[in-house]
């Protein structure tokens, strides 16, 4: 696959751009430390802003690869981060993205993750040469899939007990867009 690596992506709200250590403490006071931002997630909340700061070297370190892809969101507004977004699985065989999001909840119900992925979509079909972007949601967390429906992602289906997230083992609800779809959506 052709990739292009995580290069900063401006909306009209939201700058998209690599994490900085000096993001740590916002970071973690925004979404990292929140119980209720990871409920749904695969990772623990973070404890300690130590936590932060050593999650945000790994992708600091990851950012020379250019098939790594791991955007802070920057609301404008404030000027600070408050979620993040990345592709977190990848299947070259049939080039494939998997999509990941996350954002403190103080920003929730406020089109501003829809925009974010929006963005992405957009620069992963116009960067790189993926011919289907996914994500799932575990359907007691409605609200993530009326956000990857927002952005023309379809729904597939849920496959039953097939994921694993801060709750146990949970239903996995799959969304999806094919390059085809997109371009016709924005042509």
């Amino acid at each position: 696959m052709n990739h292009c690596g995580t290069k900063t992506i401006e909306t009209e709200r939201l700058i998209l751009r690599q994490i900085r250590l000096s993001d740590a403490e916002v970071a973690f006071e925004n979404w990292m430390s929140d119980d209720k931002v990871t409920e749904f997630l695969t990772w623990p909340t973070h404890k300690d802003v130590s936590e932060s700061e050593e999650i945000i070297r790994e992708w600091i370190g990851q950012y020379e690869d250019p098939d790594f892809y791991q955007w802070v969101i920057v609301l404008k507004e404030i000027d600070e981060p408050i979620g993040s977004i990345s592709v977190v699985e990848k299947d070259e065989s049939i080039n494939m993205f998997h999509v990941g999001y996350c954002m403190g909840r103080r920003w929730w119900h406020k089109g501003i993750m829809t925009e974010a992925l929006k963005a992405v979509i957009k620069y992963l079909f116009t960067e790189t040469d993926v011919n289907r972007i996914e994500a799932r949601h575990d359907p007691n967390n409605p609200h993530s899939g009326d956000v990857m429906k927002k952005c023309g992602l379809r729904y597939e289906g849920t496959m039953r007990q097939a994921d694993r997230s801060n709750k146990g083992i949970v239903d996995a609800a799959m969304h999806s867009i094919l390059r085809s779809e997109w371009e016709e959506q924005n042509p």
